[in-house]
């Protein structure tokens, strides 16, 4: 089964991703924080990311450049939140 892993702090957020991502046939893990999301990517790297920009205690650019070994294909999608 695919891995997909949904990192945001909403726990709402998660949950409802989560449980739409099943209706794909995605089994999901889920991160509410930077730290968090690269000790789950480090355990079992998922084929897929849903990312929030905002993650708390990490700057998104610094995950992405940490998460990324040589090779690796990783589809990640990440929503950019203008906060207006």
């Amino acid at each position: 089964m695919r891995h997909c892993l949904v990192v945001d702090d909403s726990r709402v957020i998660r949950m409802v991703a989560g449980s739409i991502l099943s209706d794909f046939e995605f089994e999901t893990g889920q991160a509410e924080d930077g730290a968090e999301a690269l000790a789950a990517c480090r355990a079992r790297m998922p084929e897929l990311i849903l990312l929030d920009w905002n993650i708390p205690g990490s700057n998104v650019m610094e995950f992405l450049r940490s998460l990324r070994p040589a090779g690796a294909r990783i589809a990640i999608v990440c929503d950019r939140c203008s906060g207006t």
